[in-house]
Parts: C-alpha cells; sequence; structure tokens
C-alpha cells in the first residue's frame, strides 16, 4: 500500500516551480508503475510558455473510465518560512512544504487510493502537468490532444485542486467563471509641461475610458454563479520626468464572468467603451478561458456521498474562486473539483492537516470505486 505521508512529502521534496520539469516526475512514476500504470511523459511548447512536462498514466483497458487530474508544479516559495519551502516537516499534525495542499497532497492522496483498487476494476487515468501556476499554454491542453490521439477520453473526472474551505470536504466545485486579462494603450504626443499645446497628453482619455469601465455593471449573477466583475488591476505611464507630457499611457484590466457571458463578447464591449474615447487607442486581450457549469448530476453525487460518508458532512455545491484545468477538462468529459482546505495555498509554511491526507485517501478510494463500477456515461 502507497504511504500518503511518504509521497506527499517526497513530491514536496522534489523542487518544483512552474514549469516543473524531471525530479518531481521522477518521484510520481515510480509510485504508478508498481500500480500497474503505464507512464507516458511528453515535454510541448517552445519559449517563451515552453517547454513543458507532462505526464499521462493509464491502467486497464475495458469498463468505465475515471480520469484524475491536477498538477506538480507550485509557485515559487516565497520568504517567512519557518523551514525550507522543500523541507517537509511534519509538525503538530500538519504536513508542511510548497505544494502540500496546492496540489501535491492531493495527487498522493489519489496514487495512494488507487493502491487500493485492483487494476481489473476499471480503468484510471492520471492527468497531471507541470504548468497549472503559469501559463498553462502547454500542459494539459497537449494533454487533452494526447488523450484525443490515443483514444483515451474518460467518462468522468475529478481534478484535486484544494476546494474545501474551513473543513475537509465542505465544498466541491461543479464550475469555474470565465476570465480574460484585456490591455489598453493610449497613444499621446510628447511635449513640455508648460506648452501643453504643442503636446498630446494620453492620461485624461485613459483615466475617463477607466472610470466608464469601473463604473459597468456587467450582470446580477445567475442560477449557479456570481456577479461578474471587472477590475483595474494596472496602470502605468512610466514618466521620470516632472515636466514632461508623456507620449503614452497604459492599463490592464482583469473580467472574471459567469455564463451570462463570453469572453469575445466582453472585449468587445470593452474595446467600443475605449475607442468612444480614442479610436487611436491599441485594445489587446487574452481570454484565459469561459465560464463552465457541469450540471449536478451523476458525478457531483458520487463525490458528495463518499465525502459524507468519510466526514460526515455535505458539501455545497459551488462555482466560486479563481480558473484551474478543469476549464480545459471540461470538453473531454463531465468534470468536478474536489480536494483539501485552501486556506495555505501560495502562503508562506503551506501545510496540510496528516488526518486530512488520510481521510482524502479514503473519499477517493470511494469515488474510484463507484465511479469505475457504474456503466460508462
Amino acid at each position: 500500500m502507497t504511504d500518503v505521508v511518504q509521497l506527499a512529502s517526497d513530491l514536496i521534496a522534489a523542487e518544483s516551480v512552474t514549469p516543473a520539469r524531471g525530479p518531481v516526475f521522477d518521484v510520481l512514476e515510480a509510485a504508478l508503475v508498481p500500480l500497474g500504470f503505464e507512464v507516458e511523459r511528453s515535454v510541448s511548447g517552445d519559449a517563451p510558455d515552453g517547454p513543458v512536462e507532462n505526464l499521462l498514466a493509464t491502467r486497464g483497458d475495458s469498463g468505465a473510465h475515471l480520469a484524475f487530474a491536477g498538477h506538480v508544479d507550485v509557485v515559487p516559495p516565497g520568504d517567512g518560512w519557518s523551514n525550507g519551502a522543500f523541507v517537509p516537516v511534519v509538525r503538530d499534525g500538519l504536513l508542511h512544504g510548497r505544494g502540500a495542499v496546492d496540489m501535491k497532497g492531493a495527487v498522493a492522496a489519489f496514487v495512494a487510493a488507487a493502491a487500493r483498487v485492483p487494476k481489473e476494476a476499471g480503468r484510471l487515468t492520471f492527468i497531471i502537468t507541470g504548468d497549472e501556476e503559469g501559463p498553462a499554454t502547454h500542459g494539459t491542453v497537449a494533454l487533452i490532444e494526447r488523450i484525443g490521439a490515443r483514444g483515451l477520453t474518460p467518462d468522468l473526472c475529478v481534478v484535486g485542486e484544494p476546494t474545501s474551505v474551513a473543513a475537509l470536504g465542505d465544498m466541491v466545485k461543479i464550475g469555474r467563471r470565465g476570465s480574460v486579462n484585456i490591455w489598453i494603450e493610449v497613444p499621446g504626443r510628447q511635449g513640455h509641461v508648460a506648452y501643453p499645446h504643442l503636446a498630446d497628453n494620453p492620461i485624461p482619455r485613459l483615466v475617463a475610458m477607466l472610470a466608464d469601465l469601473d463604473a459597468l455593471s456587467l450582470d446580477d449573477g445567475s442560477d449557479w454563479f456570481q456577479p461578474s466583475n471587472l477590475e483595474i488591476t494596472d496602470i502605468s505611464v512610466g514618466n521620470p520626468a516632472t515636466n514632461v507630457i508623456p507620449a503614452r499611457a497604459t492599463a490592464r484590466i482583469s473580467i472574471r464572468f459567469n455564463d451570462l457571458q463570453s469572453g469575445a463578447a466582453l472585449v468587445e464591449r470593452v474595446t467600443a467603451i475605449v475607442h468612444a474615447h480614442d479610436r487611436h487607442a491599441i485594445v489587446t486581450s487574452r481570454i484565459s478561458g469561459e465560464a463552465f457549469l457541469t450540471e449536478p448530476g451523476t458525478l457531483s453525487a458520487l463525490v458528495s456521498s463518499a465525502v459524507l460518508e468519510v466526514t460526515g458532512r455535505t458539501p455545497e455545491l459551488s462555482t466560486t474562486g479563481g480558473t484551474s484545468d478543469a476549464r480545459f477538462l471540461r470538453a473531454l468529459c463531465p468534470v468536478v473539483e474536489f480536494g483539501l482546505l485552501n486556506a495555505t495555498m501560495h502562503k508562506a509554511d503551506e501545510a496540510v492537516a496528516i488526518d486530512d491526507l488520510h481521510q482524502l485517501t479514503d473519499i477517493y478510494t470511494r469515488i474510484i470505486q463507484r465511479a469505475l463500477s457504474a456503466a460508462p456515461a
């Protein structure tokens, strides 16, 4: 049987700041092969967003097919750790280390759960990327292409992101809002502040368009989603001189949106407001993902019942929080997210309760057993 705490510790010790490559995948492969998984590791993409290492592990060739998806890359450790960020330490019932909850602990728990289920029970697939915390251009997207090429599309998928809030099992994510970032560049004409008629100051126009954008009320939310929100996340002029009118001014906005909106329509709406103030302004955008919802049903009920049996809690079904790779995986099959407490993710002294690791392994075991005993969706 796989020791979930030891495997989580080994994964933490394999430093894997995004994009992760090499040692952390060695640890995972070494844990999966003895369990009967065929492991395929690949490197995708070129600079600036690549190269990225990914892992696809499969076991079984018939019956219902369940996938577990996640990542072994982590955000940079930052300062303020009681011990080294990549030195796993158990203290006061907690396992400390970068990635303990986001999400090496969940990866270890699912491997440990798979070890409890006979190979003959059905088909299991691990979809693991080294670039979820980064641009995510060549991570899960590349794995999905590989899955399609090999005819390995699963019936159901569980993503092990840390979804729990106050106690393990209090929340399951059945969808996520979409995300789009938009950059605005307003051109002007540089000149001396004492001779404004010989220059063109872009800042007032930028301020006016941002005021209109900030005043927007996009919607009031929908049945499963909170209202969409637009936030101004950066304003820059970069003018070191006190007596010069600048030649340009820029800003960035971020919109998190629900299923009443689309990324492309929001970009068009923002562009129209910007060009109403300055038709020469340049608007560029990047849509990270559209809003999606896995309607409550077979998969969410399966996960919720496993959580209830182990923890005594009935999880809230939610679409809150930021984006995850579930936004890509939903193109394959029904997908929900369930994992550890998210209170310490991305923080110094990130930590997971040892008891939670064991309970999560129990929950994942039940999910695997029930998913593989069901008829394919």
